[in-house]
């Protein structure tokens, strides 16, 4: 039996919005689970649902074989981590990660042992006397882990607990979680909207879409088969591209494009493809376009034209392309790496 179980979970609010739709997912011990999509997709609201911070409208959440719709969120054993820290300002970091502990009657002595094991896993050894004033947003969040990990509790859940950090210390402390999670083997749900974040720390992903869970697969299962064009549009930076048009004869037809595709004849047809499986050819035969943009990334290019249809386009090249704004280009597509959505239903089309 799987460790974690939602079974049909519903939240609607007492106005009557509907934040999550039917939901269903079993999660296996020691598995991190990432929580991916847009602002407003329910993703925080299901796991504050797990946590017992939301009322549960219908369905259920079994935890370790028990059902916890009604426990109270003190006695679920499941630590949060928040995006604020949510740390006491007047506390030393000692104080704050022994807090939970004091509270659940811990002995003195295992309480200053765990507070060291955790500070010596976490590399905070040396803030142990100071406030969370006189620490960086890295540090804080470090502090703010240590109290959850301090609780040993049976599931981690971490709500977008990188969103205040800038770029370098994200990647950072994205790291540290990853390594923590492996060592520590605890059951783990993480709410992102990046991402990338999503794509390095999830051993699964649930991808989100206005309360329903669109896809749930590993991080290459998402990217390299999408079920909808939501997810494939979602996952991937930069975003594929989509050029709607329609199958005849076991060919997609759109503009200038003419591509072998194993379907029905079938009309409203979006044809995705990511900017990395379009290349600049030298063969007129391509698909001519103009270039708009070019960003240079080091490692790669990324350029932005648009064919003679005004079809807006995006190539991804790990070459040096010499290439400038205003010129003509032609590319082609790797035909083997090709998606195919119906337009009405959003769904990739199956074979």
């Amino acid at each position: 039996m799987s460790f974690i179980n939602l079974k049909n979970v519903v939240k609607v609010y007492p106005d009557g919005t509907q934040a999550i739709f039917n939901s269903s997912l079993s999660i296996e011990k020691g598995e991190l689970v990432v929580f991916v999509g847009p602002s407003g997709c329910g993703k925080s609201t299901l796991l504050r649902m797990i946590a017992g911070l939301e009322d549960v409208t219908d369905g259920e959440i079994d935890l370790d074989g028990n059902r916890i719709n009604e426990i109270d969120p003190s006695e679920r054993d499941i630590a949060m981590v928040f995006q604020n820290y949510a740390l006491y300002p007047h506390m030393s970091v000692y104080n704050n990660i022994a807090y939970g502990l004091r509270s659940r009657g811990i002995k003195k002595l295992e309480i200053e042992a765990q507070v060291t094991n955790v500070s010596e896993l976490l590399q905070i050894g040396d803030l142990l006397s100071k406030k969370p004033g006189q620490l960086s947003g890295g540090q804080r969040q470090r502090v703010a882990m240590g109290r959850a990990i301090a609780r040993d509790p049976k599931v981690f859940l971490f709500d977008e607990p990188l969103s205040n950090l800038d770029a370098k210390l994200r990647v950072q402390v994205r790291l540290e979680i990853k390594k923590l999670q492996r060592k520590m083997g605890t059951t783990s749900i993480f709410v992102t909207h990046d991402q990338t974040e999503a794509m390095t720390l999830g051993d699964r992903l649930v991808v989100m879409n206005k309360g329903v869970m669109e896809q749930v697969g590993t991080p290459m299962e998402i990217y390299y088969h999408p079920k909808t064009k939501f997810v494939a549009e979602f996952i991937g930076t930069p975003s594929m591209n989509f050029i709607t048009g329609s199958i005849k004869d076991k060919t997609f037809k759109a503009s200038s494009f003419a591509i072998p595709a194993k379907y029905e004849d079938k009309d409203d047809v979006i044809l995705g493809v990511r900017p990395e499986d379009i290349s600049i050819t030298k063969a007129t035969t391509g698909v001519k376009c103009k270039v708009e943009l070019i960003e240079k990334l080091g490692s790669s290019t990324v350029i932005y034209c648009v064919d003679m249809k005004e079809n807006q386009l995006c190539v991804s090249t790990q070459s040096r392309a010499s290439v400038e704004v205003g010129d003509t280009i032609h590319i082609s597509t790797n035909n083997k790496a090709l998606h195919f959505f119906d337009r009405e239903t959003s769904k990739a089309l199956t074979k």
